[in-house]
């Protein structure tokens, strides 16, 4: 047996956990009306398969229909999942891992006029900032009425065959009526603690009366809301003695922190730029002051981190979740002894992000995440070796390299730079963005371990690819910065990666206008703001930086705000000149009836890219297939086979910001989809 603190078993009650790995309970949005079908069961399967000890799934699964998702979540309440909750737990047992599912009442935290247009509820009329909604004050009939659809719900995923059920209380409707902060109720379920704490007690036993003792069940709950007049430490070491008491529950899942806003809730799931592991040492002080089975998860990315919380006795179960959504074969590379080989999680949370936009969660730079059905973790060898030459070795060229050569085909880069990673290298500038050169990185490692070769400080032309005498050419040139947006003075402003990289010196008075609303706009600004400049930043959206999402954008207002940036929304950068040694900026709007200026010594333009494409042009005469991509075959996931020039000597393709700007995930995406049937 293996001496690794992580490869230990672990006995939870009668369940015997393989490990000490676990992928905690989060919802990425995958169901299909409210039910885990075929692209949840892949995806959950996957990690099962990969060798994890518990996987929890939905965070979190709805019991009530007064509890409507705000994004896709999995519907408990409904008699119709469990052959489908039944389905997805065999697979996972036959994988050797535990299956469990996280079960909510969500209260406050979703809104009116989603679902039935039900009138949501809580313990005081009080609204979740997040959310926007004004609760109902909770009556005795509402108590009764969810009390038992918690029970039915646990009854429901016992006939699908989880192993448990975990009742999801931080910042949810459980967790509303423990805080001080949003329980205003009188009598049994409001004021002291023992009162506040009813509720939680009431449906556990409701819930175990139901599934009886053979059925894990625990709680993931706040023992510090971090916020001054609500549940405090202290009360929460209490709390946490008082659910082990009760002899209803098997182990606690600790949180520490709120949820109900943007930054609150980026202080619980940190990401990155921000420290790893910021409440394991609080869980380890929960686990000592009650000796009862403890887990914990909140960015623990890596093995070493994940080791030393078992090693250490900070917690019994360590969760790596959005680890494993980037990796979902993490403890079989550690048996393996491949621990090198593991792709990193670099903490950018585009997986949650999506998700509050009302998309599918996807992880940054692994795109089979989430597409299981369709798209491969592991890249199966080709029948017939080809030679494939790729010029650009950003995220794009670099993927593309990597699957290509795993597929077994030899593989030559060309990469204009003297150093890998394209825009990202750009990205990782910025201290709070330096985790995603690790994307760059892995793939650095991969590609070098299965001998693909590096032509770097080489900006290759048509006759240096048609040297290598390639079958298949693939253009990862990416793009560059798009400034001639204005009437004009387009002359007179610079991009945001000129500021980001250092080529431009920044201004004292500077004017940011962002109309991509993408990252490069607000790394700019920082990176201005930071050496001293007035910075304004205006788009003529109606919110700043749209594509930069709510987790995201919670380190950049810290930092801005601090050095009182100036946000303008709904104007419209129209045109620049010069006025002696300063620049006026003409400020109109899209709608109307708007002529303002600003005077400033500097403009910074953010406008997406314009593709680098030339090489891809010259090249498409030549190509077998004239650079045609059929989009039947790509779906499909079959080889490319156009040929519209049969006297053509390769196939030719463009893939990432070579065709137009977009971001990281779609440029990685295009060729892994592209090369993994070449």
């Amino acid at each position: 047996m293996s001496s690794d603190p992580l490869l230990q078993p672990y006995q939870l009650k009668h369940l015997t956990l393989r490990n000490r790995i676990i992928v905690t309970s989060h919802e990425p949005a995958y169901p299909e009306d409210g039910m885990p079908k075929g692209r949840y069961r892949a995806y959950t399967v996957e990690r099962a398969k990969g060798g994890v000890a518990l996987t929890m799934t939905a965070g979190s699964a709805a019991v009530s229909r007064d509890s409507p998702p705000v994004f896709n979540n999995l519907l408990a309440y409904k008699d119709e999942i469990v052959p489908w909750i039944r389905e997805m737990t065999d697979a996972v047992h036959e994988q050797g891992a535990a299956i469990m599912i996280q079960l909510t009442h969500l209260g406050r935290r979703t809104r009116w006029d989603k679902g039935d247009w039900l009138p949501i509820l809580a313990p005081s009329h009080h609204r979740e900032a997040a959310h926007r909604a004004f609760p109902k004050k909770i009556e005795d009939w509402d108590i009764e009425r969810i009390i038992k659809d918690f029970a039915d719900a646990a009854e429901r995923m016992k006939a699908g065959g989880m192993d448990g059920v975990e009742l999801e209380a931080y910042g949810h409707l459980i967790d509303q009526f423990v805080s001080p902060l949003t329980n205003e109720l009188d009598g049994p379920y409001g004021g002291p603690l023992e009162n506040r704490l009813r509720f939680c007690l009431d449906v556990f036993r409701a819930m175990r009366e139901r599934v009886g003792d053979d059925f894990i069940l625990g709680v993931r709950y706040t023992a510090d809301e971090c916020l001054e007049g609500g549940t405090g430490k202290a009360e929460g070491i209490e709390i946490a003695r008082r659910l082990k008491d009760s002899g209803l529950i098997d182990y606690l899942n600790v949180i520490r922190g709120h949820i109900d806003t943007d930054p609150g809730l980026t202080d619980v799931i940190p990401i990155q730029g921000m420290a790893n592991a910021p409440h394991l040492d609080f869980a380890g002080e929960i686990r000592a002051a009650t000796s009862f089975p403890t887990f914990h998860a909140a960015k623990i990315p890596d093995v070493a981190t994940a080791r030393h919380a078992i090693a250490a006795g900070k917690v019994d179960m360590v969760g790596m979740t959005r680890a494993h959504m980037t990796d979902p074969h993490i403890v079989r590379k550690i048996m393996e002894k491949r621990e090198e080989d593991i792709r990193p999680c670099v903490g950018a949370n585009y997986c949650l992000d999506r998700i509050y936009q009302g998309g599918l969660a996807f992880c940054i730079h692994n795109a089979a995440t989430g597409r299981e059905e369709t798209m491969p973790h592991e890249i199966p060898k080709a029948a017939e070796r080809r030679k494939v030459v790729i010029v650009g070795a950003g995220p794009a060229g670099l993927e593309a390299a990597r699957v290509c050569a795993e597929r077994g085909h030899e593989v030559v880069v060309f990469e204009a730079a003297n150093n890998p990673g394209g825009q990202i290298r750009l990205t990782a500038q910025s201290e709070s963005r330096r985790e995603m050169i690790s994307i760059i990185d892995w793939r650095m490692s991969q590609c070098q371990r299965l001998g693909v070769t590096f032509h770097f400080n080489n900006w290759a032309e048509a006759d240096t690819v048609l040297s290598e005498n390639p079958d298949v050419v693939l253009i990862a040139t990416g793009g560059l910065p798009h400034t001639d947006v204005l009437s004009s003075g387009a002359d007179l402003v610079v991009s945001a990666w000129d500021i980001i990289s250092g080529d431009v010196k920044p201004g004292t008075n500077v004017l940011v206008f962002d109309d991509a609303g993408d990252h490069a706009g607000l790394q700019a600004a920082e990176f201005l703001a930071k050496a001293g400049a007035r910075v304004e930043i205006m788009t003529p959206d109606r919110a700043f930086a749209p594509e930069v999402m709510a987790m995201n954008l919670v380190p950049y207002m810290r930092s801005l705000q601090k050095h009182d940036v100036t946000f303008t929304v709904t104007y419209r950068l129209e045109a620049a000149e010069r006025n002696g040694n300063q620049l006026v900026a003409h400020v109109g709007s899209d709608y109307g009836g708007v002529a303002k200026s600003r005077t400033v010594d500097q403009i910074v333009v953010n406008h997406g890219t314009i593709p680098l494409d030339d090489l891809y042009f010259e090249l498409k005469p030549g190509s077998k297939n004239l650079g045609e991509i059929s989009y039947d075959a790509l779906l499909a996931g079959t080889a490319q086979t156009v040929e519209r020039n049969p006297e053509g000597a390769y196939r030719l393709f463009r893939i990432g910001d070579a065709v137009a700007a977009r971001n990281t995930h779609a440029a990685i995406y295009d060729a892994l989809r592209l090369a993994k049937d070449i």
